[in-house]
């Protein structure tokens, strides 16, 4: 990928962090998460619940650390 490329992917990365954080924080706050058709409550299985909420928080980290590296060129270019 190009300079430009990059950029463009890792603005759109960068977009979509708050989308994700959004969905983690009503999540936490109202123990509803959205999936597809269908909302998981804390209340009716909370062990399910917890671990969509943690696939949540395990693709904020990594969609944020793809932003990071694309907007701010981490990766070593040698």
């Amino acid at each position: 990928m190009n300079g430009s490329t990059d950029h463009f992917v890792g603005a759109v990365a960068l977009v979509l962090l708050p989308m994700i954080a959004l969905r983690i924080i009503r999540g936490v706050r109202d123990g509803r998460l959205p999936i597809y058709r269908t909302t998981l409550t804390r209340a009716d299985n909370a062990g399910k619940f917890n671990l969509v909420l943690a696939f949540h928080i395990a693709s904020f980290l990594v969609v944020g650390f793809i932003a990071a590296d694309l907007l701010f060129d981490l990766r070593d270019a040698s």
